[in-house]
């Protein structure tokens, strides 16, 4: 599956500005994902948070929604 650059190992990237939480496995988060980075440079502004564990559970518990 495809990643962000940096994030390589995660699956649920978190975008800290909306709190929104993205699965890169799925084909429609990871291209939404990778549409923000681009235009808004996420990574380089800091703006995406990863977890461990990597699971939705973990991104649920520190207050980040599923995006749908």
């Amino acid at each position: 599956m495809p990643r962000l650059s940096k994030f390589e190992n995660y699956r649920f990237i978190g975008y800290r500005k909306n709190m929104k939480v993205y699965d890169c496995d799925n084909e429609d988060h990871f291209k939404i994902l990778q549409s923000l980075e681009e235009e808004k440079k996420l990574v380089q502004n800091n703006q995406l948070q990863s977890f461990a564990p990597d699971s939705l559970e973990e991104a649920m518990n520190r207050s980040y929604k599923p995006f749908k």
